[in-house]
């Protein structure tokens, strides 16, 4: 039967015992037994919590939702995937190349390119793109209010700069779930942009957004832990990101391992990990994307230059 810690009542009907919200290894029959049971427990408690949090931590996150076209995995790096503020869809960039190409084959002009899953036309103009941004937003859309702070961040689409209303934006997408705005919020504290630089509010945000499967956030993470020495747990943090495709990890570990840092097997689990990631994500369609994308930037044309307001 459960006690209580400092009392040793019992659990009765008349008694609810409440866990140690932090390492939930002991119990209470109130806050008074709580508190004066603190100074006996706080070394444990702590010793647990840190114990908890960092399973938590180096959990596999779950990997990205799949394309709605072609239900294949998404790609982990936003260079492989765009959202779509007129339907809230994530797409990926081969079913965007595919969708581009036959437009271009079937004769028609750019100012006809529609999104490949709803068919809505591409916004003409940055009033528009922000009209449907905002209309995602009022709908509490995560994506849809991360892109309009990246685009007050910038200046971009017609928004003022305004880091300030970054954030705002990026704390409430967090909220909904967004890793991408827990690492952007991480990525302003350390660098100083529209708040004081705070590498520990950094790395705490780096973390959350980790948690639900950020690889750049990860990578930095790992960054972190081997710039005070702890290999160990950068190791840890890289071998999660490779195998959520950060190829930037997978490079980390193996310059450890060549120095002595990190055996072969750290190395040959990390390969492994990201060569599972590449076969999930690798499509016929995909890897036409990346070859039209790489020769119209080396022909100094813009690749997403007709869809770029998604």
């Amino acid at each position: 039967m459960s006690v209580c810690a400092n009392c040793g009542k019992g659990e009765e009907a008349s008694i609810n015992l409440k866990a140690c919200t932090a390492c939930k290894m002991v119990k209470y029959c109130n806050r008074d037994c709580q508190i004066a049971h603190r100074p006996q427990h706080k070394k444990a408690c702590k010793k647990k919590a840190k114990e908890l949090y960092d399973e938590k931590l180096f959990e596999q996150p779950p990997p990205d939702e799949d394309c709605p076209i072609c239900f294949q995995r998404l790609p982990s790096l936003a260079s492989g995937r765009t959202y779509m503020p007129c339907c809230g869809k994530i797409i990926c960039s081969g079913c965007i190349c595919a969708y581009q190409l036959r437009v271009v084959l079937a004769g028609k002009k750019e100012k006809e390119q529609k999104c490949p899953f709803c068919r809505t036309p591409a916004p003409a103009t940055d009033k528009e793109w922000v009209q449907r941004m905002e209309k995602r937003m009022d709908m509490n859309d995560a994506e849809a209010l991360h892109d309009m702070g990246f685009g007050f961040r910038r200046g971009e689409f017609g928004l003022p700069q305004n880091h300030a209303k970054a954030l705002e934006l990026w704390h409430r997408s967090a909220e909904l779930g967004s890793s991408m705005s827990y690492c952007k919020l991480g990525n302003a504290h350390y660098n100083g942009e529209g708040v004081e630089r705070d590498e520990q509010k950094a790395n705490h945000y780096w973390e959350l957004a980790a948690m639900r499967g950020h690889v750049e956030s990860r990578h930095n993470l790992g960054n972190i832990e081997a710039r005070v020495g702890n290999m160990d747990r950068a190791i840890k943090h890289w071998t999660i990101a490779a195998r959520g495709g950060e190829s930037a990890s997978l490079r980390m570990i193996k310059q450890l391992y060549e120095k002595g840092f990190a055996t072969k097997d750290d190395y040959a689990k990390a390969l492994s990990s990201y060569q599972t990631y590449v076969d999930e994500i690798k499509s016929d369609q995909r890897d036409e994307a990346a070859a039209y994308s790489a020769a119209a930037a080396l022909s100094d044309a813009t690749f997403r230059e007709d869809f770029k307001y998604y």
